[in-house]
């Protein structure tokens, strides 16, 4: 059934406002037409789309269920239509925004990969074995203890690849217990480092003097490419080739995985999810929410130990 001329001018009108008024691409335009012409096409025979209601809404999701369109492909036309709606009714065209009371596929998050702290420990080890190597030649042992650093300031600090490879290089002379760290939105946010992480860092420094390594850019890991620093692509494949090494199926280890060892064992050490939340740089608590697993452990093993009513052989 064809599209009514009044569905198609609301369309138009909500799609010119996103490209003056905030400057949405054209791909971004195209797939919203393509969303929302779908919905029309749809309802046409139910009253259309700009007359749509809350049931007729649920009908077309029910519908693209049926078609077998995945979780996400009937949140984002969802999401399509209400940005619509709620530009209708915002310009006074509608009273109502009917897609507020429809509730929208529930996409499940997967848990991330966590390594243990065993695996942690095994690689932390071999990358400091590996830079302390006497046999290494200046440039060879720069780039062992480049890794040595990365690693250790990973997991010290949880950063996300791309803070943790643009660090500056103020970092080797500054003494102090905590790092400034611009993360997304350039939000700037305190992360403490540790002993280990501190005195990796005192290495690197000593093997760029030893090697006459010019450090004239602002980066602490500087390298030829377009950034001028390191790569977050390199120094994921370095982190794999140093699992291989340390027994550590490489598939199973990157930068991120890393990232969630360092907020996981957090959480099961007793830290609160809203300092780790803050140490991630999370701006919102849902997305530190993956953790609440570790969190259902910890508290099931600390009833279990110390519960009276769970103990064994209670009198």
């Amino acid at each position: 059934m064809s599209i009514s001329v009044r569905d198609q001018a609301a369309v138009e009108a909500f799609l010119e406002m996103m490209a003056v008024e905030r400057g949405a691409a054209t791909n971004t335009i195209e797939a919203y037409r393509r969303d929302l012409d779908g919905a029309a096409e749809f309802l046409a025979g139910q009253g259309g789309l700009f007359n749509a209601t809350s049931e007729t809404i649920r009908a077309f999701l029910s519908d693209l269920a049926k078609q077998g369109f995945s979780e996400s492909t009937r949140s984002r036309k969802l999401s399509a239509l209400r940005q619509l709606f709620r530009f209708l009714y915002a310009e006074g065209q509608r009273a109502d925004d009917p897609t507020g009371p429809v509730e929208g596929a529930r996409k499940r998050r997967p848990l991330p990969k966590v390594m243990s702290e065993a695996e942690v420990d095994r690689l932390l080890d071999l990358a400091e074995q590996e830079a302390a190597d006497p046999a290494l030649a200046p440039p060879a042992r720069v780039r062992a203890v480049r890794l040595q650093v990365l690693v250790e300031l990973l997991y010290a600090t949880g950063l996300r690849v791309s803070e943790l490879v643009s660090l500056p290089k103020s970092l080797l002379t500054s003494r102090s217990r905590v790092i400034p760290v611009v993360g997304k939105g350039n939000k700037e946010r305190m992360v403490p480092i540790g002993d280990a992480a501190r005195a990796a860092l005192d290495a690197y420094g000593a093997a760029l003097a030893a090697a006459k390594v010019s450090m004239e850019g602002p980066w602490l890991f500087p390298a030829d490419s377009e950034s001028g620093h390191l790569s977050r692509q390199l120094f994921g494949r370095e982190l794999k080739a140093l699992a291989a090494r340390a027994s550590i199926t490489p598939a199973k280890i990157s930068p991120h995985v890393l990232r969630h060892a360092f907020a996981s064992h957090l959480l099961q050490h007793g830290a609160d999810l809203r300092a780790v939340q803050e140490l991630l740089g999370h701006a919102d608590i849902s997305t530190t929410q993956i953790y609440t697993h570790v969190l259902e452990e910890r508290l099931h093993k600390l009833v279990s130990e110390h519960h009276p009513l769970s103990r064994v052989g209670r009198d």
